[in-house]
């Protein structure tokens, strides 16, 4: 059985920085579960944090224990900070790949709806009895989505999916990546 990856174990990243083919550079991990945020705002969970070294070219490249074992696919750096490099989880990585496979992309699901995360007022939470004290604001909806078949409008409050608190669109994104596409969701708004 694969033993699970651990902080302090070596692992190798495996890249063509600036065009160098088949460059490796050895570190160790540092951190797991760490988050990143993509481009586009969405927050990647479960990140692996190492000190291998990463140059333009890495990106994409695996990152390896000591028996060889893809662990990860090496993702970012921080730019201004020297030795600390992110990759994707495996697991992750595999998920991403049966999907793009199978699916010919990757699908999540959505509610098609823009929102904003909101405090809630004290009174509203004690009176109503809320889980939490931040919720997500509908600001707007796609007429074709979910949230418009559902009735949702804008200003509607979130504040759980599936009987699950939700404090913000982080949260709320995590909640939704861990719904099948197509299966019906509950909100309490």
């Amino acid at each position: 059985t694969a033993q699970p990856l651990r902080v302090g174990q070596l692992v190798v990243a495996v890249g063509n920085p600036y065009g160098f083919e088949s460059t490796v550079s050895a570190g160790v991990v540092s951190a797991l579960g760490r988050s990143l945020r993509s481009r586009h705002g969405r927050l990647i969970e479960g990140v692996v944090q190492h000190t291998a070294a990463l140059n333009p070219g890495n990106s994409g490249g695996p990152l390896v224990d000591s028996r060889g074992r893809v662990v990860g696919v090496n993702t970012a750096i921080i730019a201004m900070a020297q030795g600390i490099g992110f990759a994707v989880p495996a697991g992750t990585a595999q998920w991403v790949l049966t999907e793009i496979l199978t699916q010919g992309r990757v699908r999540r699901a959505y509610l098609g709806v823009s929102v904003r995360d909101r405090a809630l007022d004290t009174r509203l939470v004690r009176a109503l009895d809320l889980p939490v004290t931040r919720a997500i604001e509908i600001m707007s909806r796609d007429e074709q989505g979910p949230a418009a078949k559902a009735d949702l409008h804008s200003g509607d409050l979130i504040v759980a999916v599936n009987d699950a608190p939700v404090n913000g669109i982080d949260a709320l994104h995590l909640q939704l990546s861990r719904c099948p596409v197509g299966t019906p969701i509950t909100l309490d708004v």
